[in-house]
């Protein structure tokens, strides 16, 4: 197989041999060995104790984004270093806030340092910036995300994480301050996806590696349904 491709098992059939955008091609040949195990426990652990909400909404804040359960986020943090290992990441970048356990949890897994971007203007945040509109779909407002330039450097290879993928929205905005600063995204990860809402399948169809860990495929009439 070429370097610059892989083949993705499981999930996503169709996009096997899907090429990959930056440096962080791995073939993955038994992928779900020890993925299908923490993929099935956060799917046991969101039927538990997630809720769904209207307007597909999934609360989660109980373990994930307001309580976070460390021992399962350590875990989780463990599984996404194997799913990235061999990709040589220098970088873990997200967006606050939500994002920022998950991110420092995998960036103390993989031994980096973690960036995140800011939503609102800092008065400690000097010098020029890397800057991203992000449209979210939660609060009805377009936020300008921005990074410090001394944080992102053209060697880095910078995995971007985040709690929820949903239209992609988040990531889109880093990985364009990824490009921005001539660095290179090595791959993107998120706790759970809802992949009824397209972000993350369109970010692989441009290319990118993203995992997550778990794949909501639908909710209907208060019911989780999750990707096969």
């Amino acid at each position: 197989m070429p370097e610059n491709q892989i083949a993705t098992i499981g999930v996503f059939p169709q996009a096997a041999f899907l090429p990959l955008r930056g440096e962080c091609a791995v073939a993955v040949v038994c992928r779900f060995l020890c993925f299908g195990e923490q993929m099935k426990a956060l799917e046991e652990k969101i039927v538990k104790e997630g809720t769904v909400l209207p307007g597909d909404v999934l609360k989660v804040g109980s373990f994930l984004n307001q309580q976070i359960d460390t021992v399962f986020l350590k875990e989780m943090a463990k599984e996404t270093g194997r799913l990235f290992s061999g990709c040589e990441i220098t970088k873990v970048l997200t967006v606050e806030a939500s994002g920022i356990a998950f991110a420092t949890a995998v960036a103390l897994e993989l031994g980096v340092p973690m960036v995140f971007a800011k939503k609102h203007p800092s008065a400690n945040v000097s010098g020029e910036q890397y800057y991203a509109p992000v449209y979210s779909f939660t609060h009805k407002t377009t936020y300008t995300i921005a990074v410090s330039r001394e944080y992102l450097k053209r060697e880095d290879k910078v995995l971007i994480a985040d709690d929820f993928l949903a239209n992609g929205n988040a990531l889109k905005g880093l990985i364009s301050i990824v490009d921005q600063a001539g660095a290179k995204v090595a791959g993107c990860c998120a706790e759970i996806e809802k992949g009824f809402q397209g972000g993350g399948d369109e970010l692989r169809k441009k290319g990118y590696k993203v995992e997550s860990l778990a794949i909501v495929e639908r909710m209907e009439d208060g019911k989780i349904i999750f990707r096969e």
